[in-house]
């Protein structure tokens, strides 16, 4: 059986912490700022855990984290 391929896109995005969830950023912060509040802005910038639905599938792009 040959090695799994990982999903480079995938890789670059998500990081997988020590209980084996995925960290990911949040979307909204790259441009168009001016018209978003500071509040906003600020609590974009923290990273958060991927949704449970979609993680399964994210997984199996990760294979070897």
């Amino acid at each position: 059986m040959p090695k799994m391929k990982t999903h480079r896109g995938a890789a670059k995005r998500f990081k997988k912490t020590g209980t084996g969830k995925l960290k990911r950023n949040k979307a909204f912060k790259r441009h168009i700022l001016t018209k978003k509040s500071a509040k906003k802005k600020r609590n974009l910038r923290h990273a958060t855990m991927m949704d449970a639905s979609n993680e399964k599938v994210m997984k199996k792009l990760l294979p070897y984290g």
